[in-house]
């Protein structure tokens, strides 16, 4: 299929490094790295006995990669994401790079001081991206670059555009986001990503056996990928020109990863023994060479070799992403080097001593910095002031508008109600809805946005012609422009939250704010929740629109039918869940989600729609400023008893009309309340008892005291998401929702079977008054 293919070279490269004095800093990062996990460990004090721990041997494998990238390839426009276990190092680089202050580097894993991994919200020194989430952090880059070019198409200013890099395990791609979001059609495009493996053949708990690395670059090569392979270091490949070389070569290479790791630990006379197997010439070769030698080529691997990679990062071509393969050495240079067990084994004293001797630092000074004048301390000082990056300030967000004047009538479901909203958008406030940008996974006409998809178009990195626009019978245009402003992924829930993550970025890494809205099934959400809250923990801030919702999807059966969602929303730190019953309240909430993205102080959103239509009067005819006050505050009373009431009767979503039939059949006797976010009163509830700083009038305002009576909650999803609301005036509470698997059905019959129809609040109602 054709389209454009953009090439992204990037600024010129910096001048061939001193390899010698590349290789001495790379040894001042390897002691600084390991001096930080041990001093976190075997120094400081712990007061709780709780390990505190750190991976002295998954940065070690690392070193020789990011010495040669930060130190000899690195420019200002780059971003880079460092495996999680590799923390140790990149804090190692930023001090010597002058970006992070001495005292941080004994703060390692301690309240305020550095991450357990790499942290850009966090952090005390410049992070780019945040990792810790295994195949997340690989895969960020991907969407960062997407969202840096979505920046330049819409012609935001923005910084330049540099090269977007992954350091990742090899374990990691056992991880299924990574592959996801590799396999997706617009990734073959970004020629400014790169990513490189740490091929150390080692996971948590093993050495990974028969790590089949030709299929591994072949799965990339197959998705668009230059693949580029830095396997052996210069000593070995000048043995491999000798007598016996191609021996060695061929044993090296046919050798398990177990029995590499196992010589890795064997002393220079058993190397010798097992070594050459039956092979005369091997063994020729191996009776040669010095004990020192010997021990040397064997752990010569290409990751490990400084002018091998720097020869690798150059050689890479900018038309297309590449991945570099190299082969590394777990607990490189460690007396824990090659073990099995080493993931998570910490350096004893005396062998951080006898470290520091073997590298040439001092164990009772692990800090000190490079010596005045010294030819690594001005490589340092050099590569600093290349990689020094005037960070962009915030720009201010458009100004949100609180309303959109649309008047919600007749039988309207919130899904549709939210495909309308971008229509009354762009008319009511176009320079909110030119910084609108939706994303869905292959979903975007059965969530409703294929009116918003009309009038915007799709973005995509190059145009493409849509051959169905002469089509009379295609309602939704599919014309693909680098102008367009939704985009269009295929089905992988998991790269719909990266990019929604890195969208909602773009305020405090690019100085420009973008309002993402991602669409997703609410059953799919659970399938999204880790990678879309690690979104929100880096930073990101946008909507999620989790539709069609509940049971109330009814003929799609229990395999498409949300349960624990609400739940999830009220839990998720960062984020706001809504669930607005009424068309109006869906316009009023979503404007007011769109008003806290993309601002120091904002916050992301989690909306749960559904697609079933409600009569639109229930919810009366008041638009006043009040009555959207209480709407964004968490919800509001529909009917109020006209004395004291027996009863309250509380709802949320799409379950509205069956709360009013109750009311209606339970007479003068109920209040009822409509709930637009559970969150919202869940943080009344804590402010009032003194917990989080959030207003608590809310509750008063619903529940007054005076007014208390036994409760019946019912929502379309778990009933635990509204049972709190029994101890905002303590009152007996029967909570109703959905509580175990369902079955296809018309709503009617799959309401009583979950319990949720208007009979079974009325009974609920009347067992709480005896």
């Amino acid at each position: 299929m054709s389209g454009s293919q953009t090439t992204s070279a990037p600024s010129q490269p910096r001048a061939a490094p001193d390899l010698e004095t590349l290789e001495a800093v790379q040894r001042r990062v390897l002691w600084l790295a390991t001096a930080i996990v041990h001093h976190a460990n075997r120094v400081r004090e712990n007061r709780s006995g709780v390990k505190v721990g750190g991976h002295q041997a998954s940065s070690a494998s690392m070193v020789s990669l990011m010495t040669a990238l930060w130190f000899s390839e690195l420019r200002a426009e780059d971003r880079v994401s460092v495996k999680p276990h590799a923390s140790p190092v990149l804090h190692a680089i930023n001090y010597l790079l002058g970006r992070l202050e001495r005292p941080y580097l004994e703060s390692l894993r301690a309240f305020g001081g550095l991450q357990s991994y790499p942290s850009r919200t966090k952090d005390p020194d410049p992070v780019d991206y945040s990792t810790g989430s295994v195949g997340i952090g690989a895969t960020a880059p991907i969407w960062g670059a997407m969202a840096r070019r979505y920046l330049e198409h819409h012609r935001f200013d923005a910084p330049p555009r540099g090269r977007e890099i992954a350091l990742l395990g090899d374990a990691e791609l056992d991880e299924g986001a990574v592959w996801e979001a590799i396999a997706d059609p617009w990734v073959a495009r970004l020629g400014e990503v790169l990513w490189v493996v740490d091929l150390n053949r080692q996971s948590l708990d093993r050495v990974v056996p028969d790590i089949a690395f030709g299929r591994l670059a072949g799965m990339f090569e197959a998705a668009g990928w230059q693949v580029l392979t830095v396997k052996y270091g210069r000593r070995l490949e000048a043995l491999f020109e000798q007598a016996g070389g191609e021996d060695l070569r061929r044993r090296i290479d046919e050798m398990p990863n177990e029995e590499y790791q196992r010589l890795l630990r064997a002393d220079p006379a058993e190397l010798r023994e097992r070594l050459p197997g039956r092979s005369a010439g091997l063994g020729t070769l191996v009776g040669g060479l010095e004990d020192d030698e010997l021990r040397a080529a064997f752990r010569d691997l290409g990751g490990h070799d400084i002018g091998k990679l720097v020869e690798a990062y150059r050689a890479v071509q900018h038309d297309r992403p590449t991945v570099i393969f190299a082969y590394t050495i777990k607990g490189w240079s460690l007396p824990i080097e090659g073990h099995p067990e080493n993931h998570s084994a910490l350096l004893t004293v005396d062998q951080f001593s006898e470290l520091g001797k073997q590298l040439g630092a001092d164990s009772g000074d692990p800090w000190a910095p490079f010596g005045p004048g010294s030819p690594e301390g001005e490589l340092a000082a050099a590569a600093a002031t290349v990689l020094a990056r005037e960070e962009p300030g915030p720009r201010r967000p458009p100004e949100v508008p609180p309303a959109l004047g649309r008047k919600h009538r007749g039988q309207e479901s919130t899904q549709q109600a939210f495909g309308r909203f971008f229509v009354d958008l762009v008319h009511e406030a176009p320079e909110v809805a030119e910084r609108v940008v939706t994303v869905s996974p292959d979903v975007a006409s059965s969530t409703n946005l294929g009116g918003w998809i009309n009038k915007s178009g799709i973005w995509s990195v190059g145009e493409r012609r849509d051959w169905f626009a002469d089509d009379t019978q295609t309602l939704v245009h599919w014309h693909e422009t680098p102008g367009g402003r939704h985009i269009e992924l295929g089905i992988a829930e998991t790269n719909l939250v990266g990019l929604l993550g890195e969208l909602g970025a773009t305020w405090s890494r690019h100085g420009q704010p973008l309002f993402p809205i991602g669409t997703i099934y609410d059953p799919f959400v659970g399938r999204a929740l880790e990678p879309w809250s690690f979104g929100i923990y880096a930073g990101g801030q946008s909507i999620l629109i989790g539709t069609p919702s509940g049971v109330s999807l009814a003929p799609e059966g229990g395999a498409h039918q949300s349960i624990v969602t609400p739940s999830i929303g009220i839990g998720q730190p960062g984020c706001t869940f809504w669930e607005p019953a009424f068309g109006q309240d869906l316009e009023w909430t979503l404007l007011q989600a769109l008003s806290r993205l993309g601002r120091p102080d904002g916050e992301s959103a989690y909306f749960r729609l559904s697609t079933r239509p409600i009569d639109q009067t229930l919810a009366g005819d008041d638009h006043s400023d009040e009555r959207r006050a209480l709407v964004l505050a968490g919800g509001y009373p529909m009917r109020r008893a006209k004395g004291s009431p027996k009863v309250t009767l509380v709802g949320m979503g799409a379950v509205m009309p069956e709360l009013l039939q109750a009311a209606d059949a339970l007479g003068d006797a109920a209040d009822v309340i409509c709930v637009t976010s559970a969150d919202l009163l869940h943080r009344a509830l804590r402010a009032r008892a003194g917990f989080g700083d959030h207003p608590a009038e809310i509750l008063d305002e619903l529940f007054p005291a005076d007014r208390s009576a036994p409760m019946v909650t019912v929502l379309d999803g778990a009933p635990e998401a509204l049972a709190f609301l029994a101890a905002v005036e303590p009152v007996p509470l029967t909570p109703l929702g959905v509580t175990r698997f369902g079955q296809s059905g018309d709503l009617e019959d799959v309401y009583r079977h979950h319990e949720i129809d208007a009979e079974t609040i009325v009974g609920a109602a009347l067992d709480l008054l005896g």
